[in-house]
C-alpha cells in the first residue's frame, strides 16, 4: 500500500510533455475519449498530436463488441480517426476464448443489441440448463443491476457453469450517468464460488494483445518502459497497467469523477486517498487528457 512517505502523483494540466516520454499509447475509449454521447475534443486532438509526432497509440476499451464495431461507434460520436492506429476490445477477446474453448451453447447475459458479439461464431444461445458457458456482455435492462441475476448466477453455480466476462468494467459513464457493466455480474458470481474469465482489462491478455497491434503498426519492437496506459478506472487501467509493466496516466473526470474532482480540477487530498485502496500508482493524473 502506498505509504505517508511516497511522494504526491503529480497533477497535469496539459499531458504533452508526458506523452513525448513514450513510443506507444494504450488508450482506455469511454471515460477518456468520450462519454459514450459526445467526443472529448481535446483528448482526441493530444492523441492526434502524440501520433504525429511518431507516436503510436491502440484503443484499448472493454467494450463487449468487435473492434470493428467500436471503431463504427467512435466514427459516429465523432471522434477523430487520426486519433489512434488500432483498436482492441473484450468483445475480440471474449470471440478468441469462446473458440479457444469450443463452446457450442451458451447461455447470453446481455441486451439483445450484444448479440453481435457472437457474430459469425458457431454459437447458439440456450437455456442455462443446456449451456455449456455462462457468457455475460452487461445487464439486459435499464433498471438491473448486478444483483438482479442473483438468483440465476446461483443455478448456474449448481451446474458449475464457468462465466465468460465480455466486459469487466463495474459501471461505464453513458452520457454523465453511470450505468452497470457484466463486470457487477461476474463479481457476484465470482465471489459465490463460481469460474470466472475475465476478457479485457486489468488483464494481461487485453495488453499483451495491445502490445503486439502497437509493434506490428510500429514496425518494431517496443519496450514496456516506452508504454505508457492512459485509463480512467484504478480497478482496470491502473491495475492493468501496473500488472503488465507500463506506466499509467490516471483521467479523473470518469468514472471516479465524484471522488476526485472539486469543479473541474483534481483535489490533491482526494487523489490521494483513492490511492489508498491499490498499491499502484499513476506516473500522474489529470481532470481531462489534453495536450
Amino acid at each position: 500500500m502506498p505509504n505517508a512517505t511516497e511522494s504526491p502523483v503529480p497533477i497535469l494540466s496539459d499531458a504533452g510533455r508526458l506523452l513525448c516520454q513514450y513510443d506507444a499509447i494504450f488508450c482506455d475509449v469511454w471515460g477518456v475519449l468520450h462519454n459514450g454521447i459526445q467526443p472529448y475534443a481535446a483528448a482526441g486532438d493530444a492523441l492526434a498530436r502524440f501520433r504525429a509526432a511518431e507516436g503510436t497509440v491502440v484503443l484499448v476499451s472493454n467494450a463487449p463488441a468487435p473492434s470493428a464495431i467500436v471503431a463504427k461507434l467512435l466514427d459516429r460520436i465523432g471522434v477523430r480517426r487520426d486519433a489512434w492506429d488500432a483498436i482492441i476490445t473484450s468483445g475480440d477477446l471474449t470471440r478468441a476464448y469462446l473458440q479457444e474453448r469450443q463452446y457450442r451453447f451458451i447461455h447470453h447475459i446481455g441486451s439483445p443489441g450484444d448479440a453481435r458479439i457472437f457474430a459469425g461464431l458457431p454459437v447458439e444461445n440456450v437455456a442455462l440448463e443446456r449451456a455449456a458457458a455462462i457468457v455475460c456482455t452487461g445487464v439486459a435492462g435499464e433498471d438491473e443491476t448486478g444483483e438482479t441475476y442473483r438468483p440465476l448466477l446461483a443455478r448456474g453455480l449448481e451446474l458449475s457453469l464457468p462465466f465468460v466476462c465480455g466486459n469487466p468494467d463495474l459501471v461505464v459513464e453513458v452520457g454523465g450517468e453511470l450505468l452497470p457493466c457484466a463486470g457487477a455480474v461476474a463479481a457476484i458470481y465470482e465471489d459465490m464460488g463460481g469460474d470466472v474469465y475475465w476478457a479485457g482489462k486489468p488483464h494481461t491478455p487485453a495488453y499483451a494483445g495491445a502490445h503486439k497491434l502497437a509493434e506490428r503498426a510500429r514496425g518494431r519492437p517496443i519496450e514496456r518502459k516506452r508504454i505508457l496506459a492512459i485509463g480512467d478506472a484504478v480497478r482496470t487501467d491502473l491495475a492493468g497497467a501496473a500488472n503488465y509493466g507500463v506506466d499509467c496516466l490516471l483521467i479523473a473526470h470518469g468514472i471516479h469523477r465524484d471522488e476526485l474532482l472539486r469543479g473541474n480540477e483534481v483535489h490533491p487530498e482526494r487523489l490521494d486517498q483513492l490511492l489508498q485502496s491499490t498499491p499502484h500508482r499513476p506516473v500522474a493524473a489529470m481532470a481531462a487528457l489534453a495536450w
